[in-house]
């Protein structure tokens, strides 16, 4: 059975930094891609970044891009999203999914298995 288990969320001030952790289970981790998503109340849950297998690829939003920083530590088995510059809009449930394949995209249906959420919320 596949379990992602997210971490690391909480509230933080606008500008300030989170790391979330996504630790995986069940199936051999450095096999496959693995991405973040995030929903915020009200709006459909939305790509944030996607790290192929072995972490030399990854895709980012836009709208966080140059902000975080996705990685994985197969060793571990565990990927991770560093969020820096927090702002407001970032506010959201944090969804952690691992991909069908080794390689990653943004869409969603592109990921397999998927977390339960941690929450992030950024005030002012």
């Amino acid at each position: 059975q596949v379990q992602l288990v997210e971490s690391g969320g909480g509230l933080v001030q606008a500008g300030g930094s989170l790391r979330l952790s996504c630790a995986a289970s069940g199936r051999t981790f450095s096999d496959y891609g693995m991405g973040w998503f995030r929903q915020a109340p009200g709006k459909e849950r939305e790509f944030v970044a996607a790290i192929n297998w072995s972490g030399e690829v990854t895709y980012y939003a836009d709208s966080v891009r140059g902000r975080n920083t996705i990685s994985r530590d197969n060793a571990k088995n565990t990927v991770y999203l560093q969020m820096n510059s927090l702002k407001l809009e970032d506010t959201a449930v944090y969804y952690c999914a691992s991909a069908w394949a080794s390689s990653i995209s943004r869409i969603p249906v592109q990921y397999r298995y998927w977390g339960q959420g941690t929450q992030v919320t950024v005030s002012s």
